[in-house]
């Protein structure tokens, strides 16, 4: 009976389970190569610089041989995101909960480390022991076990005022960054987990008000409920866990320092340089994690709200309930009159006018009769030349956009943060309005802040006229920019 249990259970998941269609793809490794190298540095890319990224990995696969498909890259994007595997949110492109399995899966797979190492044993002997202090409800046993641990800890501080100190070895410190990095890499799947549970409410909550005649007073109720069987899921406390800790800002300070003394530290050139960047911005990673739930959360219920009291669920009921009437009426219908089929059948002598077919011969066509003689008595012959003139080239001359962004970004490095009329004051505008435009495409292709009030910025044109225009204030720093330029999508 276990078996067939198992079986059953493990079929269900193979059918349903979006991680699972993800590994099992034909084109698996292709899927899971580009999502694990375009999500290397950021847990958020934008949709244009992703299509991008896998046009021209899908171009030089086709060179090479290796990739047939004529597929654009949009498409892909959007197949995968329609199977499960990536989520786009405001032209951000992020990682699904089943993508992140799948690719740890995969990982585990190639980083296969040893499962009885010390610090797996040092790591669950704390985790039973705090949890057999807070279980514990006898005041006595617990202020037993809580004395143990404090006579611990002041046999080593007695052992540090004498000068005894204690040092890791080599392999004991690589074991234990090695272990922070693993367990650092598996916290944003609670909030992936989160992010799911949120839209499998909203469904849920839409399927139940087109099934169920409730009134709007007991969908709202519904909401509420869900809302808190939410918080009380493993992801959902999780995730409150995170928040509360995420707040307390000592904490996070500590958590923060402590990071970046071990990143300092020789022993951080045991991990690779993206672990070591990933460490480095882990409560920063965290704390936008966080923040992308509650946009979720809050866009979620505001889509609720406005579906509830729109009624168009009541709608959708009334039109299911309508053409649940009219397929009893057909059925009916064809019951009651078996033959009348039979009579509808029948051979008419129906003629439509098309009209005639007129054909026509060359002979049929009139010639035009000739023009006047063209005068060419004042024309004179130019011989053509293969050198551009000064007004061609002036025409030609266009603001080169990418120019703009490696200029931009050089000035802040220099400078620090800025808008765009504090650049514009070390870079005079000589283009013009065209090179203006150019500055404000940069700072809307690297999301740049936006403070809501305008800033004036002076120029002048290609034929030296002094122009003034009244722009959007954006706050623009080199950080917001790629390494590399050319991926930008401007």
């Amino acid at each position: 009976m276990k078996f067939q249990g198992l079986q059953a259970k493990y079929r269900r998941l193979f059918q349903e389970s979006a991680a699972w269609k993800l590994l099992r793809a034909d084109n698996a490794p292709v899927i899971l190569a580009f999502i694990a190298d375009v999500f290397s540095e950021e847990n958020e890319v934008p949709f244009g610089r992703a299509r991008v990224v896998l046009d021209a990995e899908l171009e030089r696969c086709r060179e090479l041989g290796l990739w047939e498909s004529e597929t654009t890259a949009g498409s892909y994007l959007n197949q995968w995101i329609h199977s499960g595997w990536l989520r786009e949110m405001d032209d951000q492109l992020m990682k699904t909960d089943a993508c992140e399995v799948a690719l740890r899966f995969c990982q585990s797979l190639d980083q296969r480390g040893v499962g009885t190492t010390a610090s797996h044993l040092r790591i669950v002997q704390e985790a039973v022991r705090d949890f057999a202090v807070a279980m514990n409800a006898n005041p006595d046993e617990r202020i037993a076990l809580l004395t143990a641990r404090q006579a611990e800890i002041q046999r080593e501080i007695d052992a540090l005022n004498a000068g005894v100190v204690t040092e890791l070895s080599d392999a004991q410190k690589r074991e234990r960054i090695r272990e922070i990095y693993q367990l650092a890499s598996v916290l944003t799947g609670d909030f992936r987990r989160v992010e799911d549970e949120i839209r499998e409410l909203d469904q849920d909550i839409r399927v139940q008000m087109i099934e169920s005649g409730q009134t709007r007073g007991d969908i709202l109720l519904s909401v509420m409920e869900k809302e808190a069987l939410l918080a009380n899921t493993d992801a959902g406390s999780a995730f409150e866990g995170f928040f509360q800790l995420l707040c307390d800002e000592n904490r996070s300070m500590e958590f923060r320092d402590q990071l970046r003394n071990i990143l300092n530290q020789s022993v951080s050139e045991q991990l690779t340089h993206q672990q070591q960047q990933f460490l480095g911005q882990l409560m920063r990673e965290l704390t936008r994690e966080s923040d992308r739930v509650f946009k979720i959360r809050r866009r979620t219920e505001e889509s609720l709200r406005a579906y509830i009291e729109s009624g168009a669920a009541f709608e959708s009921r009334a039109v299911d309930k309508l053409l649940n009437q009219l397929e009893r009426l057909a059925v009916d219908f064809k019951e009651t009159v078996p033959d009348f089929s039979s009579e509808l059948k029948k051979t008419v002598t129906l003629l439509l006018p098309v009209g005639n077919i007129q054909m026509t011969s060359p002979e049929t066509m009139r010639l035009k009769s000739p023009d006047d003689k063209l005068d060419t008595s004042g024309i004179t012959e130019v011989v053509n030349s293969n050198i551009a003139s000064t007004d061609m080239l002036v025409c030609l001359d266009a603001v080169q956009v990418k120019e703009v962004a490696y200029q931009i970004r050089n000035t802040l490095q220099q400078e620090g943060a800025m808008t765009i009329a504090s650049v514009v004051s070390r870079h005079p505008l000589t283009s013009g309005l065209e090179e203006l435009v150019a500055y404000l495409r940069v700072a809307q292709s690297v999301g740049a802040t936006t403070f809501g009030d305008k800033e004036e910025v002076n120029m002048v044109d290609k034929q030296g006229i002094r122009l003034k225009a009244s722009i959007p204030k954006y706050l623009l720093s080199a950080e917001l920019f790629p390494e590399n330029i050319d991926e930008m999508v401007i």
